[in-house]
């Protein structure tokens, strides 16, 4: 069967869950299993078995009622939906702790995706490597993204730069960028800009979490 959707096609929550079930098929796929029902997938990646088959039903027939999916199959579909047979190459900004401890863990357990040269302003690295990752002064961005044909990036800078700095990158010829900073950016139509806020994020699992467990959380005494 050939799969024509593309992933610029489905919804943005189906997409960022994509990743989720490729590693989970993958592992699968690895250790033997040859067929698998949405009810066993959603206890491995947590994700309830409706949304599952939600997600999987824009992607045309994977499964049949009652069988189930072929894992060798569906992993192939999402293996070409993320493109993860090409490597990513990504630039890094801001070698901050936060830098660090990202090029620290540079994506080791992705060996498509690879952090090719990190950026800062006075960072004592500069001229240094942390992990085998290259450490530049910030006036070399655009020369080596343009060289290297880079197109993605990870943003950790303070706020108050963030706007300055993520103009410069689109300058470079950046189109997809990962933002660490809080509050959001003005960035044109055609750059892909996704957002990873901490606090957002907890107070997002402290509501869910609440809703779950209503006055009496897991593990609270009486």
């Amino acid at each position: 069967m050939e799969i024509t959707t593309k992933i610029h096609q489905i919804p943005n929550a189906t997409a960022q869950r994509l990743p989720i079930y490729y590693r989970s098929l993958k592992k699968l796929n690895e250790t033997g299993v040859e067929r698998i029902k949405s009810k066993e997938l959603s206890q491995l990646t947590q994700i309830p078995s409706a949304t599952i088959r939600r997600d999987f039903s824009h992607f045309g027939e994977l499964g049949r009622s009652g069988y189930g999916y072929e894992v060798v199959y569906v992993t192939e579909v999402f293996r070409e939906l993320l493109n993860v047979n090409n490597i990513i190459n990504v630039v890094l900004i801001g070698v901050g702790n936060l830098g660090t401890a990202i090029l620290t863990n540079n994506f080791k357990k992705e060996k498509n995706i690879t952090i090719k040269c990190a950026f800062d302003i006075q960072s004592p690295y500069l001229g240094k490597e942390i992990s085998g990752v290259p450490i530049f002064p910030m006036e070399q961005m655009k020369e080596l993204v343009k060289k290297e044909q880079i197109h993605t990036a990870i943003c950790a800078v303070p706020s108050e730069v963030s706007q300055e700095v993520i103009d410069d990158l689109i300058d470079a010829g950046i189109t997809s960028i990962l933002n660490f900073a809080p509050g959001r950016i003005k960035v044109p139509d055609t750059i892909q800009m996704k957002y990873i806020d901490f606090s957002s994020e907890i107070f997002t699992m402290v509501y869910q979490n609440e809703a779950l467990y209503p006055g009496n959380p897991p593990g609270k005494n009486d």
